[in-house]
C-alpha cells in the first residue's frame, strides 16, 4: 500500500491572513510596528519559533517570550480566515477511496494543526499519521518526521512509490531525503527555490492522474 503526505500552510489550508495577522500582534505587544503579509510569509515553512526569529529580529534574542505571546494570540484567531485550497476535500476523499495512506508532515505547531484539521473535518483521513512542529527532535527539510509519520501508518515503510506534496523547498528536500517523490504546489505561498520536485500541480485534484499511475 502507498502513502502521500501533505504539508499544510500553504497546501492543503490557505493560512496566510491567520499568520500574518498573529505575528504583527506579536509585535504590537511588543511595541514593534506591523509588518507587510509578505514580508511575515517568506520565513513561513522551518516552524513557528524560526518564523518568530526572523520576522520579529528586533527581538530574535527572546524566541522563548516570543512563542509564548504567539501562541497565546493564535489559538484565539488560527481559525478566523483560514480557507482549504480549492480540490482539497474531494482530492483526500478521492485518495482515501482507492485506498492511499495519507498523513500530514507540517512544521506548524500541533495545537495549531489540529484545530484547522478538525475545524474542516480532515482528521478522518489522517488519523495518527499527523506530525507537526515540535513532535520529533527535527523538522524538513530532515527525512526523521517523514519516516516518524510513515510509523504512525501502521508501521508503514517508506518507499520510491510514496509521494510529500508541499508548497515550499523544505518539503520537497524533505522528499529527496527520503527517498520519496515530491509534488510542488505553485498556489501555495512558499517557494521551491533550488530544491528538486517531481512534478508541479496547480490545483490539488491535477495529483489525482499522477497517483493513480502509482497505485499497486
Amino acid at each position: 500500500m502507498n502513502a502521500c503526505f501533505f504539508d499544510l500552510d500553504g497546501t492543503l489550508a490557505d493560512t496566510r491572513a491567520d499568520l500574518a495577522a498573529t505575528v504583527n500582534h506579536t509585535r504590537r505587544d511588543l511595541g514593534l510596528a506591523d509588518l507587510p503579509q509578505d514580508a511575515v510569509l517568506c520565513h513561513v515553512g522551518q516552524g513557528a519559533k524560526y518564523l518568530l526569529a526572523h520576522a520579529i529580529p528586533e527581538r530574535a534574542d527572546e524566541v522563548e517570550k516570543l512563542w509564548d505571546i504567539f501562541r497565546s494570540h493564535y489559538a484565539e484567531h488560527a481559525l478566523e480566515s483560514v480557507e482549504l485550497y480549492p480540490t482539497v476535500r474531494p482530492t483526500l476523499a478521492e485518495l482515501h477511496d482507492r485506498g492511499w495512506l495519507l498523513g500530514v508532515n507540517t512544521a506548524k505547531p500541533r495545537f495549531a494543526t489540529m484545530a484547522i484539521l478538525e475545524h474542516f473535518g480532515l482528521t478522518r483521513y489522517f488519523g495518527n499519521a499527523v506530525v507537526a512542529g515540535g513532535d520529533c527532535v527535527e523538522m524538513k527539510p530532515s527525512a526523521l518526521p517523514l519516516r516518524e509519520c510513515a510509523a504512525r501508518m501502521r508501521g508503514h515503510r517508506l518507499s520510491s512509490h510514496d509521494w510529500m506534496v508541499g508548497d515550499n523547498w523544505t518539503d520537497l528536500q524533505c522528499a529527496t531525503n527520503a527517498g520519496v517523490k515530491g509534488a510542488f504546489c505553485t498556489f501555495g505561498f512558499g517557494r521551491q527555490g533550488d530544491a528538486r520536485a517531481t512534478i508541479r500541480i496547480n490545483r490539488m485534484d491535477e495529483l489525482l492522474r499522477y497517483l493513480k499511475s502509482d497505485e499497486t
